[in-house]
């Protein structure tokens, strides 16, 4: 037992010493975790999402298009206001040229500068009025961009506040009876009271992929590299056997995740406001088969590879479809077919998914056998194909 301690304990110090294997393993995580956090950190909290639209009133009145104009005016800041509206709203200065305004927004629209432009057109309000006693009812102008999913999103809630303009036109006119609409009692399930915000659903991601990359690079490169310049050999000459080195290997590689897991941790908690707790023994469970999941893949990747810079060609190769098509940093929603058997053959998915739910940050979407059956035999697969090809000594 000795001589696996003292092996782990050398493994972690190479380790550490190299300065590429330091940058990787402990400096990317916490630098990828710290962009996206300033980028991204402000979303998914209450108020904080705001998309930059324009609103023209083309209409000569101030009956029912100035209606919608304050409605907008109230859930918005101006971009120079530094406030928490949900839009940033944009609108003709007093005497600007609203046809040229118009165009200038289109083109901001069409670069993905702008969310979506609502055009009121003239007549709307005399047309309104006519609707209400008959007549067909007019509509106002939504632009949206196709290509960004921000302005698809923004579509949506300019919906719902047009949905409310139109309720209270409707009660204004004495159509519409507040007292019998049908009311909704909304309870809430969850421990925490405050949602998580964007911070709370990176940081677990962040956790995985620095494992991940420590499994993937880290391990066939230490193994091939130590094979090819005739370390193993040297201990093979010992009483060491393969199976007391991968013992050592394994204890010193838990450690360097551990070291790993403390620094992003730290970093989230103290810098960003994460408020997860990993403290609990399911979530250590899928960290752990986590951290053996990823060690299994770089065992197979050795076994299939013939030199180091071999080993590392094909962890290239693996590491960003893995990565990103797992929900690791962002949500992964419609997707195409071909994309998402990607998805469920790939072990990282079921893994974040496992931990995400643990930490109560959301709700496990793949099915309960499988997020532990997908990475096992992951594992189990890679142990037998390393076992029948993996060569611990150069050839003679």
């Amino acid at each position: 037992m000795k001589g696996i301690l003292l092996l782990s304990r050398a493994h972690i110090a190479i380790s550490l010493r190299e300065r590429v294997t330091l940058f990787w393993f402990l400096v990317f995580p916490i630098l990828l975790l710290s962009i996206l956090a300033l980028i991204f950190g402000n979303s998914g909290g209450e108020g904080n999402v705001r998309f930059d639209i324009a609103l023209v009133n083309e209409d000569s009145g101030d009956g029912f298009s100035g209606m919608i104009e304050r409605a907008f005016g109230e859930m918005a800041t101006p971009a120079e206001g530094g406030g928490e509206g949900i839009f940033s709203l944009a609108i003709p200065k007093s005497g600007q040229d609203r046809g040229a305004f118009l165009e200038e927004e289109m083109e901001r629209l069409s670069r993905g500068g702008l969310a979506a432009i609502l055009v009121i057109p003239a007549g709307f309000n005399d047309d309104l009025i006519g609707a209400l006693t008959g007549e067909e009812r007019p509509a106002v102008d939504l632009y949206l961009n196709r290509n960004d999913p921000g302005s698809r999103m923004a579509g949506g809630i300019i919906d719902q506040v047009i949905a409310g303009v139109n309720r209270e036109i409707l009660i204004r006119s004495g159509r519409l009876d507040p007292e019998g609409e049908v009311e909704t009692k909304a309870g809430w399930i969850g421990d925490g009271e405050e949602r998580p915000g964007y911070i709370d659903f990176l940081l677990p991601g962040i956790v995985l992929m620095g494992f991940f990359t420590a499994g993937l690079f880290g391990v066939p490169g230490t193994i091939l590299y130590s094979r090819d310049v005739k370390i193993l050999r040297r201990y093979w000459v010992s009483p060491l056997t393969v199976p007391r080195y991968v013992a050592g290997f394994a204890i010193g590689h838990i450690g360097l995740c551990t070291l790993q897991f403390g620094a992003v941790y730290t970093i989230g908690r103290y810098a960003f406001g994460a408020r997860l707790d990993f403290a609990r023994v399911d979530v250590a469970l899928v960290l752990l088969l986590s951290v053996a999941t990823f060690m299994a893949f770089g065992f197979l990747i050795a076994s299939i590879a013939r030199t180091p810079n071999g080993g590392m060609a094909i962890a290239n190769i693996l590491n960003m479809p893995m990565m990103f098509l797992s929900g690791l940093f962002f949500p992964i929603t419609g997707l195409p077919l071909f994309l998402l058997a990607l998805v469920y053959v790939n072990p990282v998915s079921y893994l974040i998914d496992s931990l995400r739910a643990g930490l109560g940050v959301g709700t496990a979407v793949m099915p309960g056998s499988l997020r532990l059956a997908v990475p096992l035999g992951w594992i189990a697969l890679s142990i037998a194909v390393a076992g029948m090809r993996l060569r611990w000594d150069v050839e003679r």
